[in-house]
């Protein structure tokens, strides 16, 4: 028992953010998550590619097309989500370990049923959503089998979400890595073997990213069950603390009514596109795809920085919250911009990875070209969001970003 108090105080110590040079923090933060998102993408575009290349353009329009529909039932639970890990981060920077304990606790039991009913939902209402987007019809059979299945794993995905936070808010992006690694092999692996092997075509693709997403929720479930974290989630304290429910719901709502807009706006847009036929929606599609890896260097360094302010204004340490803000906003411009300008120059390539067709191709390009050189506009505003985020300023952060 004394070993394992020494080791996680050792833990805490390591994954503190409250100490050093803020730009060390930063990059020490930051660089985990780079890979540990990198290979979440090569996740979501593992299908694309293997539907792509073994079951054909209306096949791949169809896993392409449920990108949207994805983000408009869980965008907003993620938003809420996030005030869960700026309130723990808050309480790991302040070393109030009840807090802490009781705010893990209350999520994770919320992250269940959340994840449950949105299961419950998405397989219910696949069709009449799929219609709302004005999906085609040769495409709607695939698109049907495919979301359907991949809602099964909605609660998989939420709770790991939910873990990937909780681990965040602490400083520790190394576990998320892990998880996200064997469970990036395992979904590759499992969709070659259902696709390419057994012939199980978008089905297999989306049964192996259900399979996969469960895998990683449960890894990140079991280490905080461990012991071997700084709070140790007990099944005997799952249970909701409403106050804390409500503090969650206060730094989080308007981050779930931020990213409820931009769902719905991007719903918009990918209906607009499958007007346009198959051959948009998976040139558009493999796009969207390109776009997840060249963003990540953004992703990362805003959520070192949402974790960064909320540990060091819950240690009061204010000046280096400037600090760390100043060096994140550069670094997220400056790394925006090179990666839009290298996707501009190579993107009728990286599109013909997912999809050779012509026209999908010049779909693909079209879209890619009309704004990859304004990523360093949308990176600022996403760094601005994380900082007020992070401070608890979530109502100002959406009123930025909606």
């Amino acid at each position: 028992m004394n070993y394992r108090r020494r080791e996680n105080k050792m833990n805490e110590e390591k994954m503190s953010m409250t100490e050093g040079a803020a730009w060390k923090n930063l990059v020490r933060f930051a660089f985990p998550l780079f890979l540990g998102n990198l290979f979440q993408q090569l996740y979501n575009a593992v299908d694309s590619l293997v539907v792509g290349n073994f079951c054909g353009n209306e096949a791949l329009a169809a896993v392409s097309s449920s990108g949207s529909i994805q983000h408009l039932l869980i965008g907003f639970f993620q938003g809420v989500f996030i005030g869960a890990s700026v309130l723990i981060s808050r309480c790991f920077g302040a070393k109030d370990k009840k807090g802490m304990d009781e705010a893990i606790h209350t999520t994770i039991v919320f992250a269940m049923v959340m994840g449950m009913i949105l299961t419950v939902v998405g397989i219910s209402f696949t069709p009449t959503l799929l219609r709302w987007m004005g999906t085609p019809e040769n495409v709607m059979p695939n698109s049907v089998t495919y979301f359907r299945i991949y809602c099964m794993g909605l609660l998989g995905m939420v709770l790991y979400n939910t873990t990937n936070g909780i681990f965040n808010a602490m400083g520790d992006s190394r576990h998320p890595l892990y998880y996200l690694i064997i469970s990036s092999v395992t979904n590759a692996v499992l969709d070659v073997i259902f696709v390419g092997a057994f012939g199980m075509g978008v089905a297999g693709a989306a049964l192996a990213t259900t399979i996969g997403q469960f895998l990683s929720a449960m890894l990140g479930l079991l280490h905080l069950m461990s012991g071997r974290f700084i709070v140790q989630v007990k099944t005997s304290k799952l249970r909701v603390n409403f106050d804390i429910l409500k503090q969650v719901f206060l730094l989080g709502l308007p981050g779930g009514v931020q990213n409820s807009v931009n769902a719905i706006a991007n719903l918009v847009v990918q209906s607009n596109i499958n007007a346009f036929g198959k051959m948009a929606m998976a040139g558009c599609g493999a796009y969207q795809k390109i776009e997840g890896f060249g963003f990540l260097p953004v992703t990362c360094f805003t959520m070192a920085l949402m974790t960064f302010v909320g540990q060091n204004l819950g240690a009061g340490e204010y000046e280096r919250v400037k600090k760390g803000a100043n060096f994140g906003v550069g670094c997220v411009v400056v790394l925006s911009e090179l990666v839009g300008i290298t996707i501009y120059i190579f993107i009728p390539k990286l599109i013909e990875l997912f999809d050779s067709n012509i026209e999908a191709i010049e779909y693909g390009t079209l879209h890619a070209r009309t704004v990859t050189l304004f990523y360093c506009l949308l990176a600022f505003a996403h760094a601005c969001a994380a900082i007020l985020q992070g401070a608890g300023k979530s109502a100002v952060s959406m009123g930025v970003m909606a």
